[in-house]
This record gives C-alpha cells, structure tokens and sequence, in this order.
C-alpha cells in the first residue's frame, strides 16, 4: 500500500476535501508534524485513526519504522499541522525514503499558502519563486534579498509575526524606494488581511499596528506596482 501526502486546512477546518477524509479515515495510521494539532482535526470529523509523530526533531530509528511498515503493505498518511506536506516541513524526509527505496506514493491536492498570498497580494500570478522561511541572522535574510533585487517575478515567503519588523526593515534597506510588497496574514481565518504598498508604506503599517497570526510576504517584481 502506498504512502499518501494529505494536505490539511490552514485555518478554516471546512477546507479539508472530502477525499483526505476518506483517506485519514481508511489508512492505518497517520504520522503527524504534532499529534496534538492532528488530533484536534480528527476529532472535528471523528476519525479514530492511530497517530505516530514525526518532526525535525525525531530520531532516524522513526523514520525507519515507518519505512519498514510501508514495505509490509500498511497503508499510512502524512500530514503536516497545517497546509501541505514536505513545502518547509520535515515531511519531505520520509518523500526522500520513499524515493530512495523505490515505495510507491500519492499527493493529494488541497489547502496552502503560497497560491491564495499570490493572489491575494494583486501582483501578477503567472510566474513566481517560492521561497520558503527566510534564515534566522540578518546578516543572512539581506544576502538572500539582495540575490532577488533586480529579480522580476514575486517571490514568496513564509515568516512569522515576531520578525515581520527585522524583516521588513532588510527589505526596506536592500530594495529600491518603490518596490512593492503585500503582507498576507491569517488566511482563509476570521481575521484574514492584506497590506499592500511599497516596503516602506508596509513597514510604516506594521510599526503602527503590530503583526499578528500566521505570515506570507510576497515581494514584487523589480518594476511590479500594485
């Protein structure tokens, strides 16, 4: 039996398709980012499935055993705590395995963040770079703006409330006075939001009214407005 990545709601729990229900609810068992976060969305729709942790931080002797029982043709899912498998998340690790060892597995399509911030940030969305979560020094995040600074299409970027500030001012150092960017918060939530403008028109914004809930900046284009 197969593997199969199953992508989870990354805010409104109504979000999940019917098919990773029928999924979650036929495999045996599911290995989960944080059984806790999981165990909230089973109990939602009440699936009973057993539940086996895997993060970044799990020992390799759990990534074996799940290797090992998909080569005894149990039938498992992955999920992440919120959104799609393996896309900045240590569930790419087990994709690797599967790879590696030549086992069979499936993706199924639903909810993330990169395509709604795409849309939602107005830039044109018929070419883009993803980039993931920015690194942790800032020496780090203005080398890798600076790769982007004369890049064309938007690029986008995970990042969390704490360091939407740091971050915006590295961007309002490197970029030109009017390059554009949207701040995409909460999506798919109760108190989704957009900001849109240049850098400094965004970073005035934030210093004004702090950030808060899950983060997608997407930067313009070099001669992108929006």
């Amino acid at each position: 039996m197969p593997l199969f990545i199953c992508p989870t709601p990354i805010g409104n729990l109504k979000d999940i398709t019917l098919r990773v229900l029928e999924t979650l609810k036929s495999v045996d068992y599911i290995v989960a980012e944080d059984t806790r976060v999981t165990k909230n969305l089973l109990n939602k729709y009440e699936i009973k499935t057993p539940l086996k942790s895997f993060h970044s931080y799990s020992n390799r002797h759990v990534l074996d055993s799940i290797i090992e029982d998909l080569k005894k043709g149990l039938s498992i899912a992955l999920v992440s705590d919120a959104g799609t498998p393996c896309i900045s998340d240590p569930g790419y690790e087990l994709v690797k395995r599967c790879v590696e060892e030549g086992i069979h597995f499936e993706v199924l399509p639903g909810p993330n963040a990169v395509l709604p911030a795409l849309i939602l940030s107005g830039f044109p969305p018929d070419r883009f770079f993803f980039y993931g979560f920015l690194k942790r020094t800032g020496g780090k995040i203005k080398k890798t703006f600076e790769y982007f600074k004369d890049f064309e299409y938007p690029v986008i970027f995970y990042e969390s409330p704490y360091r939407l500030l740091k971050v915006l001012s590295i961007m309002n150092e490197v970029f030109d006075a009017n390059r554009h960017v949207a701040v995409v918060r909460e999506i798919s939530k109760i108190h989704e939001s957009v900001v849109r403008g240049t850098v400094q028109e965004v970073l005035d914004y934030f210093t004004k009214n702090p950030p808060k809930g899950e983060i997608v900046i997407v930067l313009g284009g070099n001669e992108m407005k929006i």
